[in-house]
C-alpha cells in the first residue's frame, strides 16, 4: 500500500464518523424543529399564566356542581416538578362539531369542553359549557346587520371557512376561545377540533371502546343493555349524542364514552399506534397542538389513574329554560338563562384548581362514574 493510499484511507477514517455524527445531529435539530411547530394555527391571543400549584380552600367555595370522578390522588412532592416535561398547567379548549362531512367547513359547535391538565400533580379535569347559551360573539356584527349575540355553539360555525366572519387563521376554534373569554373570563392555551366523520373513525381505529353498565338507571341513561358493551364508531357516536334524558344527560354520555376512549387510548397496545394515528388523522383533526405536546399529553395519560380525572359541570339548578328573540332566523329560540357573573366564578376557580372539590353531595354520583370509566 502506497503512502498516498494509507493517507487516503486515514481520511476516510475520520471523515466517516464525522459524517455519521453530523446526519444524527441534523437530524435531530430536524425533529426538534417539527416536533416544537404547532400543527395548526395557533389561538389568536396570549392567555394569562397561572400559577404553577393551588391549594383548594372549601371556606370559597359556596356552590357545588356535578363531579363524575373523586375523590383526587395527590402525588406528594417536595417542590413543583411536572410530568413529562410539560408545562405546569394547560388549559385546553375542545369543541366536537355536529358537521358529518370530512371537512371543516361548516359545523356547529355540538360539544364545548374546557380541559385543564395539571402536570404536577398530576390531574385532568374537564368542565362543560352548554351549548345554547346566549353569549356575546366578537367579530360578527358587520356580518350580521349589526347582530352581536347568537347561541355558543354559532361561535364556532361563524369562524369556520363556509362563513369566515372573520380573518383569523384559527377560525372557528378561535373564535369559540375568543367567545369564552369575552363572556367567561376562559383563558385558553391550546385547541382540539373534531368533527363527527373524524371522531367514529378514531375509535374504530383503535378497534372500538368498551363501556361498562352497572344499573339500570345508567342503562336508560345510555341506552345500552346492563353489563359490557363493546362500542364501534357508530355505535359511541350514538352515545354521545343521546340526549333522551334532557341536555344535561348527554353531556353526562358524552363524557362516559370520552373516559372509555381515553382507557384505550393508554392500552399498552394502542400507545404504540398513537404516532401513527396521529399521522393518520393529521388532516382531520385541527389543533395548535406540537407534536413534542401531544406525546406529553400521551405520556401523561399513562400515569393517571381513574381518580385523578374529573368531568365537572355548574349545578343545573342555575339554568332556567327560556326563549329569545334571534334576529338571524326571525323567530324565538331555546336558550339557558344563567346568571354569568355565577358561571365566571366557576370558570375562575376551575382555572385555578380550586373547584370542582369533593363534597358529600356528589359521592353518590362520582362511585357510580368511577365503575364505569375504571
Amino acid at each position: 500500500m502506497s503512502r498516498v493510499q494509507k493517507y487516503i484511507i486515514l481520511f476516510l477514517s475520520i471523515l466517516t464518523p464525522a459524517l455519521i455524527i453530523g446526519a444524527g445531529v441534523y437530524a435531530l435539530q430536524s425533529y426538534e424543529s417539527f416536533a416544537s411547530q404547532p400543527l395548526g394555527p395557533v389561538l389568536p391571543f396570549t392567555p394569562i399564566s397561572l400559577q404553577s400549584t393551588w391549594t383548594p380552600d372549601p371556606n370559597k367555595v359556596t356552590q357545588n356542581g356535578d363531579v363524575t370522578l373523586v375523590p383526587t390522588i395527590s402525588f406528594p412532592t417536595n417542590t413543583p416538578q411536572s410530568f413529562c416535561g410539560g408545562q405546569t398547567v394547560m388549559n385546553i379548549v375542545i369543541v366536537g362539531s355536529d358537521s358529518r362531512s370530512d371537512s371543516y367547513l361548516y359545523g356547529l359547535g355540538d360539544a364545548i369542553r374546557l380541559v385543564r391538565v395539571d402536570f404536577v400533580t398530576p390531574k385532568v379535569t374537564v368542565l362543560e359549557f352548554p351549548r345554547d347559551l346566549w353569549v356575546e360573539i366578537p367579530n360578527i356584527s358587520d356580518n350580521l346587520d349589526g347582530q352581536d349575540h347568537e347561541k355558543l355553539n354559532q361561535a364556532y360555525l361563524y369562524g369556520q371557512p363556509g362563513f369566515k366572519y372573520w380573518d383569523d387563521p384559527s377560525g372557528g376554534a378561535g373564535l369559540l376561545a375568543l367567545t369564552l373569554n369575552l363572556n367567561f373570563g376562559v383563558r385558553a392555551d391550546h385547541y382540539v377540533a373534531v368533527n363527527m366523520r373524524t371522531f367514529v373513525n378514531v375509535v374504530n381505529a383503535v378497534d372500538g371502546v368498551d363501556i361498562k353498565v352497572p344499573d339500570q338507571d345508567t342503562s336508560r341513561n345510555l341506552n345500552l343493555p346492563i353489563g359490557e358493551n363493546h362500542l364501534n364508531g357508530d355505535e359511541a357516536l350514538k352515545v354521545a349524542r343521546n340526549r333522551q334524558l334532557g341536555t344535561f344527560s348527554r353531556a353526562d354520555n358524552q363524557n362516559i364514552v370520552l373516559c372509555a376512549l381515553r382507557k384505550k387510548l393508554t392500552n399498552p397496545k394502542v400507545m404504540t399506534q398513537i404516532p401513527d394515528l396521529i399521522n393518520s388523522f393529521r388532516d382531520n383533526i385541527i389543533t395548535d397542538f406540537t407534536p413534542a405536546q401531544l406525546g406529553q399529553l400521551a405520556c401523561l395519560g399513562t400515569r393517571l389513574p381513574p381518580q385523578n380525572i374529573q368531568f365537572a359541570s355548574v349545578p343545573q339548578e342555575l339554568f332556567k329554560q327560556t326563549r329569545v328573540l334571534d334576529p338571524v332566523f326571525e323567530k324565538r329560540v331555546f336558550i339557558w338563562d344563567v346568571d354569568f357573573n355565577i358561571l365566571s366564578d366557576y370558570v375562575s376557580r376551575f382555572q385555578a384548581g380550586t373547584w370542582p372539590v369533593p363534597s358529600p353531595t356528589v359521592e353518590a354520583n362520582a362511585q357510580k362514574a368511577e365503575i364505569i370509566c375504571q
